[in-house]
């Protein structure tokens, strides 16, 4: 094994840990120059293990390109907790084979119901501002190895975006889709608000992604014409 390759696939194991990331975050976490990490970078894109990712909201930079944020393709994560996939998705096909549909949709459930028991103290204390609740929900997950962050949209006056560079059960969840709808149910009650999922890692993009209103537009009132007595 040559001596660049343990430093590789720490780098691979950080995009698929913390990604999106940036070359330069990655450099400040090893303790490397941004040069050399780029040179793992530009490795692991030519073999398509990584990819560029840029649609999941936009982070505000001065002069200059913006930074390219990366994130670990499908055989990137290729061998990452194959055998617990594996099992789960046995487990989940023997409860349908046992309870057909509605016996997934009752472990989807009990599931939602989980991961608000996990994440609701860390969410209460973060007050009643939706950002401050996103971000915390974007920290409780990345501390379960989600890899979340929160990122404006546009002005971010109305609405933020929620992503997932990482996802434990991403296989089985591409077989049992009620898992991710379970997530996001367990999201707006925890949030307290009415959230979208945009994409899934499940459905082959690369960033779970959850719209979070933060806000509401303000409507235009019609107001009837007064009536002026003569």
């Amino acid at each position: 094994m040559s001596e660049t390759e343990p430093t590789r696939q720490t780098v691979l194991d950080l995009i698929v840990e913390k990604g999106p990331v940036t070359a330069a975050h990655l450099a400040k976490i090893l303790d490397l120059t941004t040069a050399a990490v780029r040179r793992h970078i530009t490795a692991l894109e030519s073999a398509q293990m990584i990819a560029v990712y840029e649609t999941c909201g936009h982070t505000k930079r001065g002069r200059g390109r913006p930074a390219r944020h990366y994130v670990a393709t499908g055989k990137g994560r290729e061998g990452l907790s194959e055998d617990y996939s594996k099992l789960a998705s046995r487990a989940l096909g023997f409860i349908e084979q046992l309870a057909g549909s509605d016996g997934i949709d009752t472990f989807a459930a009990a599931h939602s119901r989980d991961i608000e028991r996990r994440y609701a103290p860390l969410i209460k204390e973060a007050g009643a501002d939706p950002r401050a609740r996103a971000r915390a929900l974007a920290d409780a997950l990345t501390a379960d190895g989600y890899a979340a962050t929160v990122r404006e949209v546009g002005n971010g006056g109305f609405a933020v975006q929620l992503c997932q560079g990482n996802c434990p059960v991403q296989e089985v969840a591409g077989e049992f889709p009620q898992l991710c709808e379970a997530e996001t149910q367990a999201f707006s009650r925890l949030l307290d608000v009415h959230v979208q999922r945009l994409a899934t890692l499940a459905d082959g993009e690369h960033v779970c992604t959850t719209s979070v209103p933060v806000a509401l537009p303000t409507p235009q009132i019609l107001r009837k014409p007064v009536n002026v007595a003569d």
